[in-house]
């Protein structure tokens, strides 16, 4: 039987949830969120939820010491600009949510269907697993229990157990240890490759809409596999492969060839990720700028023969920028036109993000098909 505080902790749990799905679109948009990321769990603050708490009664006469007389006011009242406010302030509760109790909430509330891995690309891990019981091994694996009950059938059957003196002695013959055996078992994978334009166009507002995605992109990925390997390209002119923390810091000032990131993803994904292995998913983040027509086809030869091929999924997120001139999404459309049904039959997805608040429509439509 459930233990009435466990009920009551459900309870609150499914109250917290609740206002997460209410609040999600705003949820999206927290850069917080990401900074108080730990191993598996974010702290999210919830306004208006209170803890249960003892609530005292009138303690008028209560224990007090130091000058004054019942009924004086305790330290100076506020005046001038630093008064204190009147007004009853907002609760703020922060409760600790696992990213995979997140991820489930966004899939629910987006209407996102679980992504199902390609069959064949799945890799085998090797595991241990503890199958048994033998009479040697390193003390690490010392079965505490089983030692002890070897130890008292040895002492029964001698005769050596007093029951009014129950000590129970082990020597070296009734030490136990668990064994293991490698188990094969099929895990399947995911690359993360993201790519971002670092150009001059790109400023701080447009990276923290890529900041935000991404966390959420990562977030909903990882729910659907049980290893996820993120990389990170950077691009202006040239393009070179970073680290997670410099593909949200950098800033460059220069001018656009996308066409470098999609030659620089084919090359690691040719050194590294065969995709008859690796469940593919590449995103490019962009003003939609770019330096010329040539480069405009080049890259849609580059998409069109090499990375979609190999792809579950290729996401162009473009994000508004004052600077850019917003035309590489309108390319990708003409040169991967759309079907009747409104979506398209290939792998290449496409999203436009102008501020915050379009992160909640574009990771439904990057994720809404299931891919």
């Amino acid at each position: 039987m459930v233990l009435k505080i466990e009920q009551d902790h459900q309870r609150f749990r499914g109250i917290v949830k609740g206002r997460i799905r209410k609040d999600l679109r705003k949820f999206l948009q927290r850069g917080e969120l990401i900074g108080k990321e730990g191993r598996r769990f974010v702290s999210i603050p919830v306004y208006d939820i209170d803890i249960p708490t003892f609530r005292y009664g009138d303690n008028s006469e209560g224990v007090g010491a130091g000058p004054g007389e019942e009924g004086d006011a305790s330290g100076q009242p506020g005046s001038g600009d630093n008064a204190g406010g009147e007004n009853e302030g907002r609760h703020i509760l922060e409760v600790e949510v696992g990213l995979d109790e997140l991820a489930d909430i966004l899939g629910e509330e987006l209407k996102l269907p679980r992504i199902e891995p390609r069959g064949r690309h799945n890799i085998t891990a090797v595991k241990d697993k503890y199958s048994g019981i033998r009479s040697t091994g390193p003390d690490s694996l010392r079965h505490f229990k089983r030692t002890y009950r070897e130890a008292l059938k040895r002492q029964l059957m001698l005769g050596l157990y007093d029951p009014d003196d129950p000590i129970v002695i082990p020597i070296r013959k009734d030490v136990r240890y668990r064994s293991w055996r490698e188990v094969k078992s099929p895990q399947s994978n995911a690359l993360i490759l993201y790519m971002m334009d670092v150009s001059g166009s790109m400023g701080d507002e447009q990276k923290e809409l890529v900041r935000l995605e991404s966390f959420w992109i990562d977030t909903w990925l990882r729910r659907n596999y049980e290893g996820i390997d993120s990389r990170y390209i950077v691009h202006d002119v040239t393009a070179r492969q970073v680290d997670r923390e410099t593909f949200y810091r950098i800033r460059e000032d220069g001018g656009t060839r996308i066409s470098s990131a999609y030659k620089l993803a084919d090359e690691l994904l040719s050194a590294k990720y065969n995709p008859a292995d690796w469940n593919i998913y590449l995103f490019h983040f962009s003003d939609g700028d770019n330096s010329s027509e040539v480069d405009n086809r080049l890259c849609v030869e580059v998409l069109n023969e090499r990375l979609l091929p190999r792809c579950n999924m290729f996401g162009y997120c473009q994000v508004a920028s004052a600077y850019g001139s917003g035309n590489f999404i309108n390319v990708l459309h003409e040169a991967f036109p759309r079907t009747g049904d409104d979506h398209r039959d290939d792998k290449l997805v496409t999203s436009r993000v102008n501020d915050k608040d379009g992160i909640y429509d574009s990771l439904k439509t990057f994720f809404g098909a299931g891919k």
